[in-house]
């Protein structure tokens, strides 16, 4: 059988520097696990910019509908800033999501118990942390019409739609049952259905998809604002957290502040599954392309590193390994390994990007 295929995009600033080091852990799993990839690597963001004269080329955006699975590093930089909106870096990243129709967001809060102290929150309230949002990526009010910046009598009126069909909502439901089977099988559903239609709509869908495929995983709803408050009071109550594009992008980014570092959280949009049971699947870190630090050495690449971790599990159907590697950074970290952005009020000397792999492609030749 052919090798699973990925397509490395390393983008702008600091994206090369964390995939160089992915690549690193990638050819070990290859070494030391017989788990070998067929990998191509292109430009996506202000690096194909520069080249193409635009942020994704077609052929580069033909190969990411070909592959397995997409990593991305990251995209942008104040180099670009004056560009017009059409050609800006992100726009690659947009067409990526937007073309491959990577509709299920997933971005995982978990906090490792050595970070702790890392989060604002009480160290009892996050230590152990580890649930996931799942988000609508590709509908809701970021996309619905009309929308735009009208005059009405004599003043100008802001306009966007909030808008969600049936199957868009049907869908990303499947998608976070599904996990929430591989997880703790517990998934709660929040909307404003209380002052919203599209509300309304959302939870009556996931309802319905529960009650008629999914009755063996719990399933609870709650308003988003509380589930915002509920967030920062109890976030252990939590295991998967479904939700529309606009609730889902704001209480991914409040949920990744508990764990207490950006540069730790890694993501996944998932599509459709594919002929051979495989989803269309982008993944990359949250963090973003870093220009203050790039070319120093200082980048932390856990996040990219747990990104190729959620690629082993959900597009690679290979859990096992994607634990291991899991446990491997939770006992670098647990070591005391730490890059600059971990460092804290207790001082001391950060080791380098290429000192963290090292750090943890040991304790990777320790697991076996």
């Amino acid at each position: 059988m052919a090798n699973p295929s990925l397509l490395i995009l390393p983008g702008d600033g600091i994206g090369p520097e964390v995939m160089q080091e992915v690549r690193r852990v990638i050819t070990w799993f290859g070494d030391k696990r017989g788990l070998a990839f067929d990998i191509t690597e292109d430009l996506v963001g202000g690096a194909a910019y520069d080249a193409h004269g635009t942020p994704l080329h077609d052929d580069t955006m033909a190969k990411a509908l070909e592959v397995d699975a997409v990593l991305l590093g990251a995209v942008g930089g104040p180099k670009y800033d004056n560009l017009d909106f059409s050609v800006k870096p992100e726009r690659g990243l947009l067409r990526l999501r937007k073309e491959m129709d990577l509709f299920s967001n997933l971005r995982p809060a978990q906090c490792f118990d050595a970070l702790a102290d890392f989060s604002s929150l009480k160290t009892e309230l996050v230590s152990g942390l580890d649930i996931m949002i799942v988000r609508e990526l590709t509908s809701g009010v970021y996309f619905g019409e009309p929308r735009g910046i009208f005059e009405e009598g004599n003043e100008r009126v802001g306009i966007n739609t909030q808008r969600y069909t049936e199957s868009e909502i049907d869908r990303v439901a499947r998608s976070a049952f599904e996990l929430a089977r591989r997880r703790n099988n517990k998934v709660c559903s929040m909307e404003k259905a209380n002052v919203m239609e599209s509300g309304i709509l959302w939870r009556e869908v996931v309802q319905k998809v529960h009650d008629e495929d999914y009755p063996d995983v719990e399933l609870s709803h709650m308003y988003a604002d509380n589930g915002a408050m509920q967030l920062v009071r109890a976030p252990k109550q939590f295991d998967v957290i479904l939700t529309d594009n606009l609730f889902g992008d704001i209480l991914s980014d409040c949920a990744a502040m508990l764990t207490g570092s950006l540069g730790m959280l890694p993501s996944a949009s998932l599509g459709a599954p594919n002929a051979d049971g495989r989803p269309k699947a982008l993944y990359e870190p949250v963090h973003g392309s870093a220009p203050d630090i790039t070319g120093q050495g200082k980048a932390n690449p856990i996040a990219c590193i747990l990104s190729f971790a959620m690629a082993l599990r959900y597009s690679f159907d290979q859990g096992d390994e994607a634990t291991r590697l899991e446990t491997a950074i939770e006992k670098v970290l647990a070591d005391g390994a730490r890059t600059a952005d971990l460092m804290g009020e207790a001082g001391g000397t950060p080791i380098s990007t290429t000192e963290m792999s090292d750090a943890i492609l040991s304790a990777l030749d320790a697991s076996l």
